[in-house]
């Protein structure tokens, strides 16, 4: 049986009608989505990892980029 995806903020199952497409999405309802937004806004969330340009550049390495954009 496949496992339906879940909310980063309630746990709970989402709902058949949110998907990929949808608004909310990866939340389950429009409250969770401003909790995690407010989570973010209020420093809760943090980006911990240094990025130096180096370090970009080989993240950037690292991607298949589609042959247009060959150099």
């Amino acid at each position: 049986m496949i496992r339906r995806l879940t909310c980063p903020i309630c746990e709970k199952e989402l709902p058949v009608e949110v998907d990929g497409d949808a608004a909310i999405f990866p939340f389950c309802s429009p409250q969770c989505k401003s909790a995690d937004l407010y989570r973010w806004m209020n420093g809760s969330y943090a980006v911990d990892e240094q990025l130096t340009p180096e370090r970009v550049m080989e993240e950037i390495a690292k991607q298949e980029l589609p042959p247009e954009f060959d150099v």
